[in-house]
């Protein structure tokens, strides 16, 4: 029965690829609102064909949220998370487009994380058709603003999986198809120095030079990295100064930290508002702090996993286990201490790159991974 699972979605790879297709070519980048709730409307319609109720949750600063739910039932629920922006602005479509070649599948938003919606729909399907219930109630969240840090989602991502008996988030498996077992809990900060503005050459002495004081500054936060703690600091934009003869009175950089547990987060984001300027006569604002908080490897956390390597085997895969840098919505869900699997998506590589892909064979035994893990959870 198993491998019939398998078989199952693999006979209907071409329905996968095609919806999968129309996905990518309904672009949905985080900053575009219109674009985003077209895609929700399209994924809605979807849905409701299949047999889900679908709540729309309205947003003003980013495109509307999508709830769902199928099955019924007494038990907790079971939790999935999808995210359905992307990091590539509208047009992107008409220099990387939709493409198979060489059994990998191309495009805008393909991989990170297109191919996973189009999987949970599939297994939808696959409910429907034989007639299969979910062993819990299935609530399917479709948030519009990961890419951007989920400021609007976060709330109702939490208040979902606080009553779940399972939260399954459906980013993309790391390249060897492992599950994600710990993320990195990410901070961002905002700091701006201010100096004083004298002519470069009449009156350098009397000057504050704010890009001197934020040098010092990046200087210190790298030095904050601690690769033996898993703590790296990263100054990834800066900005400052008008023209070369006239001492600077503000510069700005934008920072990011990630940490590997909720405890050193704490202290970097203590660390970090406290700093103090280093030249006589300059100020600092230091804004920001912990955007996510590091999904730990828990033993809920590894007790999902055993559980769901132990269904993988059924389907005669061999899952395994990893880590990652990059923070998903599963880090707030895991902070909870919600029992949460974590890259249960399609295999491939190249989020946020050119290079973005899936691997086309990945789908039927991701789809049928998910869709067992639904039914003997």
């Amino acid at each position: 029965m198993a491998h019939e699972l398998i078989e199952y979605f693999a006979a209907r790879q071409s329905e996968t690829v095609t919806l999968l297709r129309q996905l990518v070519e309904l672009e949905s980048p985080s900053e575009s609102k219109p674009a985003l709730d077209r895609l929700g409307q399209f994924i809605a319609e979807q849905l409701r064909d299949l047999g889900a109720s679908v709540e729309v949750v309205p947003q003003t600063t980013a495109g509307d949220h999508l709830v769902a739910t199928f099955g019924s039932g007494a038990a907790s629920p079971i939790v999935t998370l999808c995210h359905i922006d992307t990091v590539w602005p509208l047009g992107t479509l008409e220099k990387m487009p939709w493409r198979e070649e060489d059994g990998k599948l191309r495009g805008p938003g393909v991989y990170d994380m297109k191919a996973s919606t189009a999987m949970l729909l599939m297994a939808l399907r696959y409910f429907r058709e034989t007639q299969t219930q979910p062993a819990h109630p299935l609530r399917m969240l479709f948030t519009t603003d990961e890419e951007t840090g989920s400021l609007t989602s976060r709330a109702l991502i939490e208040a979902e999986a606080k009553n779940a008996a399972l939260v399954l988030c459906l980013e993309p498996a790391l390249s060897n198809g492992a599950l994600k077992t710990f993320r990195k809990g990410t901070g961002d900060f905002t700091i701006t120095a201010y100096g004083r503005a004298v002519h470069a050459g009449a009156d350098h002495a009397k000057g504050v030079n704010a890009i001197e004081e934020i040098a010092r500054q990046i200087i210190a936060l790298h030095r904050m990295t601690n690769y033996e703690l898993g703590t790296t600091v990263n100054v990834g934009v800066i900005s400052g100064g008008t023209v070369s003869n006239v001492v600077p009175d503000r510069a700005r950089i934008e920072v990011d930290i990630r940490v590997s547990t909720l405890a050193e987060g704490e202290r970097m984001v203590k660390t970090i508002l406290n700093l103090e300027p280093q030249l006589p006569g300059a100020r600092l604002k230091v804004t920001g702090g912990l955007n996510r908080p590091p999904m730990e490897r828990t033993p809920q956390i590894v007790e999902a996993f055993q559980k769901a390597q132990a269904i993988g085997a059924e389907l005669g895969l061999d899952l395994l286990e990893g880590s990652t840098g990059g923070a998903s919505d599963g880090n707030f869900t895991g902070a909870l201490g919600v029992p949460t699997l974590d890259g249960l998506g399609a295999v491939g590589n190249g989020g946020h790159s050119i290079d973005e892909h899936v691997v086309a064979l990945s789908l039927p035994e991701r789809t049928a991974l998910l869709a067992a893990i639904l039914t003997q959870w």
